[in-house]
């Protein structure tokens, strides 16, 4: 099981930018995936998307963050808009796999102001 996470970067606050997370070793469809960040010592829990494609997001990043897959590329994205500063951190996506939790190395967000 892999998980590798692309697409981080500097933007400026109010910008956008899409993360992918390549999943191999599994299929996506199987298992619940997450989004979190580490703005610091802690997760942040960001986003999820359950086996039938259902995705689900605290509340306070629903209107800015969305979350999809391509089940033929066995990947998710996570789209993030509006940017702000408080939104920088490492951003891993993470799968439980036979009771085993996967979590991969993640990117780099930063927000400027």
């Amino acid at each position: 099981v892999q998980l590798v996470e692309s697409g981080g970067g500097l933007v400026q606050s109010g910008g956008s930018l899409r993360l992918t997370c390549a999943a191999s070793g599994f299929s996506i469809t199987t298992t619940l995936l997450t989004w979190a960040r580490q703005p610091g010592e802690e997760d942040d829990w960001v986003s999820a998307i359950d086996d039938d494609g259902t995705t689900i997001y605290p509340e306070s990043l629903k209107s800015r963050f969305t979350m999809s897959r391509d089940n033929a590329k066995n990947s998710v994205y996570l789209q993030m808009d509006n940017l702000k500063p408080e939104d920088t951190g490492v951003y891993f996506c993470a799968a439980t796999v036979s009771g085993i939790s996967y979590r991969g190395p993640g990117t780099q967000v930063t927000v400027s102001s």
